[in-house]
């Protein structure tokens, strides 16, 4: 699985251009599952089983980036962001066009550290001598994203994007391990999820399934004078009770909490303070989906250096096959 993890990590892929992602799941995916397509807004959608319930799981595809807005006479790029990013956590970072064109971020020069460190005070320096040559490697609209290896550290994993190409590779592993689901599953990898929430919501309205788990990451308060959460690295899942976008449904969570209570493995209840999930969209689809989220504990979570324990992924992948056997 550490494999599949870092090749889905250090592929590009913001939101918008999933398209190197999923061709990394397809190729995974081939001969475990019954059916495969990428759907008009570009979510990969695959199934297996042909029971009831209809079950949908979902994990997002994409992730955070930038997108080039202006090329000055210099050859610098302007930029805005695509999803949340923090100027704090990308100065000196570099970035990689889909073409392979990498940049490193600078900023200009403030007359005080103290002061605040801001997005329109920043460029991407692809190493151009003017304009034209700029342009001839990036144009207005292109997209980025950050450049980083993946590491094995033994039980913690370093990368980039793993918000939330660990949900993805936690869904294959499950997929790969539901040999004959009684159920009809369908497990989508959403588009767009980091600018809105967008993949999900028409994916629901497809499917229209009677209950939806999707993976994706939350924050920890394990690390020095971090923000107060009953999360941390290595002490199993986290089952979501609510975030900033939904509440999640009572039937799923508590169904989760028993899956784990019988499988015997540590878990962990999350109240995340903002943010949200695949999740949120899939529940207000319809007449309303029943839903609930697995969730896998991620320090410095949209950084290009987020940090997951491989005992918590797998741990989450069994929990999530043995929640839908239990349907």
């Amino acid at each position: 699985m550490k494999e599949l993890l870092k090749k889905l990590t250090e592929v590009y892929g913001p939101s918008g251009n999933e398209g190197p992602v999923l061709h990394i799941l397809q190729k995974e995916l081939k001969g475990h599952v019954d059916s495969m397509k990428i759907d008009v807004l570009g979510n990969l959608i695959v199934t297996k089983g042909r029971g009831k319930p209809r079950v949908m799981l979902a994990a997002h595809a994409d992730e955070i980036g930038v997108a080039v807005t202006h090329i000055d006479k210099n050859g610098f790029l302007r930029f805005t962001n695509v999803g949340g990013l923090r100027p704090v956590n990308m100065l000196g970072h570099r970035v990689r066009f889909q073409n392979g064109t990498l940049g490193t971020i600078g900023e200009e020069k403030r007359d005080s550290l103290k002061d605040e460190l801001k997005l329109e005070k920043m460029y991407i320096d692809i190493g151009a001598r003017d304009k034209a040559e700029a342009a001839k490697r990036v144009a207005v609209g292109d997209m980025g994203c950050f450049v980083q290896p993946f590491v094995d550290t033994g039980s913690r994993l370093i990368a980039k994007a793993f918000d939330d190409r660990v949900g993805c590779a936690i869904v294959v592993e499950a997929l790969k391990r539901m040999r004959k689901p009684a159920c009809s599953i369908f497990a989508v990898f959403t588009a767009q999820e980091e600018v809105g929430v967008r993949g999900a919501r028409t994916a629901a309205y497809g499917i229209k399934p009677d209950v939806a788990v999707a993976v994706d990451i939350t924050g920890t308060g394990d690390t020095p004078e971090s923000r107060t959460m009953a999360v941390g690295l290595g002490k199993g899942p986290a089952i979501k009770v609510m975030d900033g976008g939904m509440l999640a449904s009572p039937q799923v969570k508590e169904a989760l909490i028993a899956a784990a209570k019988r499988l015997r493995i540590p878990y962990q209840l999350e109240v995340l303070i903002g943010g949200t999930t695949d999740a949120w969209g899939i529940q207000v689809t319809l007449e309303g989906i029943p839903s609930g989220v697995i969730s896998i504990p991620t320090r410095y979570a949209h950084t290009p250096s987020e940090m997951v324990d491989a005992r918590d992924v797998e741990n989450c992948v069994r929990l999530l096959v043995e929640y839908v056997r239990s349907l």
